[in-house]
């Protein structure tokens, strides 16, 4: 009996996958319908809530043989899709899209020294 593999049917598609953190369980790379496995429904996924807590996404094409992680970009996205709609971040999702943001970080500022 052979294994089905997880690589596209030899289309050349871009595949997204999210890592989610379950808090004490872990963390998995969650499953995904092939047909939901592109950027826009990676997206819309996020933003509907079917991932809590996501702490990366990966992009990879196997017929072109790159992968990468799309973190930073889909951060961005869902900044500005959040923009567009007028609403905030999700609270599920703002950590995530903080730390890819680059916005927050913990910063040392010089004190006056006084002699």
């Amino acid at each position: 009996m052979r294994t089905p593999s997880i690589v596209p049917d030899g289309e050349d598609q871009n595949v997204y996958l999210v890592l989610d953190d379950f808090g004490q369980n872990g963390r998995a790379w969650r499953e995904a319908d092939t047909e939901a496995t592109d950027l826009e429904s990676v997206v819309g996924n996020l933003l509907n809530g079917e991932y809590k807590n996501p702490v990366r996404v990966v992009g990879f094409n196997t017929s072109e043989g790159w992968s990468q992680d799309v973190s930073a970009e889909v951060a961005r996205e869902l900044r500005q899709r959040c923009d567009e709609q007028m609403r905030d971040v999700p609270f599920f999702l703002q950590e995530f899209v903080d730390r890819y943001e680059g916005r927050y970080h913990d910063v040392q500022l010089p004190l006056p020294m006084r002699l």
